[in-house]
């Protein structure tokens, strides 16, 4: 009977590497990690309280009826590489949960929301402040409102070698896109 060791697809040539998907409130990172991984995800959402809709914010995400409490993970092993993905909670009492999160990453993915488009600032300067490596992905939401990239790159502030993408959390292959560019833009500030 084989282990469930032996059954993974993770050898001893791949590099791990740990990611972290970041952003606001409501923003789909729950959604990713559950698009990406090749495990069960280990989420953990709760069901939203009116005391918590006394402190979260729910403009713009009305139907939003979950929150993340803590943090998600998944895997997802590419060709010479593992990733560990960590969903960080969104919301700024999340700070010291962020920090601890942080240490060891390799780089973050930020996900944003052009229907709140400012609440993508405090992470931001979060992973700036961190001075970890990451690439922005605009989850495009049905009733988001679209716009040129030059003129998301200048609302987020971005420096131009910072990757900016346009991504459907839900869909995996677009989830993974996104990580891929980040994951080569990693390597690209590596080498240089």
């Amino acid at each position: 009977m084989a282990s469930a060791l032996s059954e993974s697809r993770i050898s001893v040539d791949h590099i791990p590497v740990k990611l972290i998907i970041a952003g606001p409130f409501g923003v789909g990172k729950t959604t990713m990690v559950g698009a990406l991984s090749e495990i069960k995800p280990l989420n953990t959402e709760e069901v939203l309280t009116q005391a918590g809709t006394l402190v979260d914010d729910l403009t713009g995400v009305n139907e939003k009826t979950t929150t993340t409490t803590a943090i998600d993970f998944g895997r997802l092993t590419l060709p010479g590489v593992v990733l560990y993905l960590f969903g960080a909670p969104g919301q700024t009492r999340f700070q010291v949960l962020w920090e601890e999160l942080a240490r060891g990453a390799l780089g973050v993915l930020v996900l944003a929301d052009t229907r709140r488009i400012d609440d993508s600032f405090a992470v931001l300067d979060l992973v700036e402040n961190a001075g970890i490596r990451y690439a922005v992905a605009v989850n495009h939401f049905p009733d988001s409102p679209e716009y040129p990239a030059e003129a998301l790159r200048q609302a987020l502030d971005l420096d131009p070698r910072t990757p900016l993408l346009v991504c459907d959390a839900r869909d995996p292959a677009s989830a993974r896109a996104s990580l891929i560019a980040l994951v080569e833009h990693i390597k690209e500030l590596m080498v240089s």
